[in-house]
């Protein structure tokens, strides 16, 4: 299988890359500068000028793209759709590292963690960006995409345990009530679902066992 990390040298996207080479997957780091993974091979150029010819040949594309301030948090729409421009109409799967935010805390899908009132204001803009962007992601019929939720707690520095709870569109806590995950369990979910394949054009999520 044929792999490629896009913005492969944030923290997700470094560790993504480490668990599909521990599994002896064949990985490509796309990075904009100096590719500061261990993944044997790198496209150097930056994701908004990725083309269908960058990207032919991957099994899987996976999205590891992040944005933070005022300025470039539209990029997280703008991005996504030149991923799913170049790779429209192929069997390339694009697997998507997505936010908690727009995960839904009631059956009926009325409201989501974004909107309830213990939701941090300081986050809420990123939540709103990153939920405009699956809303869009969801009328692309034309990609194989899978869009991964981490738990509300995504911990950049928690241990790898290789156990996690796979969920649905619903914010899901643990039997301990957390809803809580590290990066390294994050990688592993979503190495698991590039091998496996079977979210195709669904939202997922995990959270810690």
């Amino acid at each position: 299988m044929k792999i490629a990390v896009v913005c492969a040298n944030g923290k997700a996207g470094k560790l993504i890359v480490d668990e599909a080479l521990s599994r002896g997957l064949d990985v490509t780091a796309v990075v904009r500068g100096a590719n500061k993974t261990n993944a044997p091979r790198a496209i150097i150029k930056d994701i908004t000028e990725l083309t269908p010819e960058d990207l032919r040949g991957f099994d899987v594309v996976i999205d590891a793209f992040g944005a933070w301030t005022p300025d470039t948090l539209p990029l997280h729409s703008s991005t996504l759709k030149t991923l799913c421009d170049a790779l429209s109409g192929t069997n390339a799967r694009l697997l998507v590292v997505g936010g908690a935010g727009s995960l839904y805390v009631n059956k009926e899908h009325t409201m989501t963690l974004s909107q309830t009132p213990e939701f941090p204001d300081a986050f809420k803009p990123l939540a709103s960006a990153m939920a405009k962007a699956l809303g869009e992601l969801r009328a692309r019929d034309d990609v194989k995409w899978t869009y991964i939720s981490p738990a509300a707690d995504f911990q950049a520095e928690g241990a790898r345990t290789g156990k996690y709870i796979l969920a649905g569109e619903e914010l899901t806590p643990n039997a301990k009530g957390e809803s809580i995950i590290s990066y390294a369990d994050y990688a592993a979910a979503m190495i698991d679902e590039a091998e496996k394949g079977n979210h195709i054009r669904q939202r997922i999520s995990v959270v810690k066992e």
